[in-house]
């Protein structure tokens, strides 16, 4: 297995989207909807390989959180996945350590949603859990987000404001799940 590459949705061809899609729809087990799809496009995505044959993948793309008053620019992590055959082997951590990196490096801030099932792989990469009450900004505007409320992790990057864990955040609004 080759260490994981980075590329820009635009420099993508055709033919490797449709297999990124193919790969995320058997990675999600069917539960990977055309708004998922759509919040993974427009940033740098992480690939793994093994062979010629893509084993992993999570995307960057950016988004603003606000917190405290304040608009952040925020590298948003979507579409984390790793092929079941690959699973338990360190995979999906060569991945969010790259995903760190880019992050670190271009965003104020790192952003995503997640279940219980991957908080241990994010908390193991210096991610940390959101212990405030969740919001979107709709075009109606705010919209509180029970739900997502959890299941959001930030990463501090070396320009990040104060962050008051326990506060209120909120997320730019987007089609499907907001977070």
């Amino acid at each position: 297995m080759s260490a994981p590459t980075r590329a820009h949705t635009a420099d993508l061809p055709d033919g490797e989207l449709r297999a990124l899609r193919h790969f995320l729809d058997q990675a999600f087990d069917g539960d990977f909807s055309d708004d998922d799809w759509d919040h993974t496009l427009g940033g740098l995505h992480v690939l793994a390989h093994a062979g010629d044959e893509l084993v992993g993948h999570a995307s960057v793309v950016q988004r603003r959180l606000v917190h405290g008053g304040k608009a952040i620019r925020t590298g948003y992590v979507e579409a984390v996945a790793v092929r079941s055959d690959s699973r338990g082997r360190g995979l999906g951590a060569e991945i969010m350590k790259v995903v760190g990196e880019l992050v670190r490096s271009a965003y104020d801030l790192g952003g995503l949603g997640a279940g219980e099932r991957a908080a241990r792989l994010y908390a193991r990469h210096g991610w940390l859990r959101w212990a405030g009450p969740t919001w979107t900004i709709s075009p109606e505007g705010p919209v509180r987000t029970e739900a997502d409320d959890g299941g959001v992790y930030v990463l501090p990057t070396p320009t990040s404001p104060a962050l008051e864990l326990s506060a209120p955040i909120a997320c730019d609004w987007r089609p499907g799940d907001v977070w």
